[in-house]
């Protein structure tokens, strides 16, 4: 089974799924899970595209923040390349911009529930609000989806 993957690499971020008939998954970021389900998958023999945001430091960010956002993102890069895991880096311009998606985050948690309806996009049972660093992942990959041209 084709699955794409998209990554928000932040500590708040998360990785989510698309499959290829049509279910959504979306896990928080956390190493033991991230790792867990991918090689579950990569075992099983689903054929896995991945897209990953590509970002840089922000200004006012402190230098243990981006330190430790620096040491996820590469963690993500080695975990991908050791299961062989194709993947993208792509910059938040790139595929904000194909969804119509602004730097409000509430932008992409609007834009990813009117296209998936039925993902639960709350970071954990209990939360109340809806998690952008998991719209944002399930958009990035939607992206990788569409640059592998399957459009929908």
């Amino acid at each position: 089974m084709k699955i794409w993957c998209g990554v928000d690499p932040g500590k708040k971020g998360a990785m989510s799924f698309i499959f290829e008939d049509g279910r959504t998954q979306s896990v928080p970021f956390d190493r033991d899970a991230y790792r867990t389900r991918l090689t579950w998958l990569t075992e099983s023999g689903h054929e896995i595209f991945c897209v990953v945001e590509r970002v840089n430091a922000m200004p006012g960010q402190g230098t243990v923040s981006m330190f430790s956002f620096g040491q996820n993102f590469g963690w993500i890069e080695g975990l991908l390349d050791t299961l062989r895991i194709p993947y993208e880096l792509v910059t938040p311009q790139r595929w904000k911009k194909a969804f119509g998606v602004t730097r409000d985050k509430n932008t992409s948690i609007s834009v990813a529930k009117r296209m998936f309806p039925n993902h639960d996009f709350k970071r954990t049972e209990r939360s109340r609000v809806d998690d952008d660093g998991a719209a944002e992942s399930l958009l990035l990959a939607l992206f990788g989806k569409r640059l592998e041209g399957d459009i929908s």
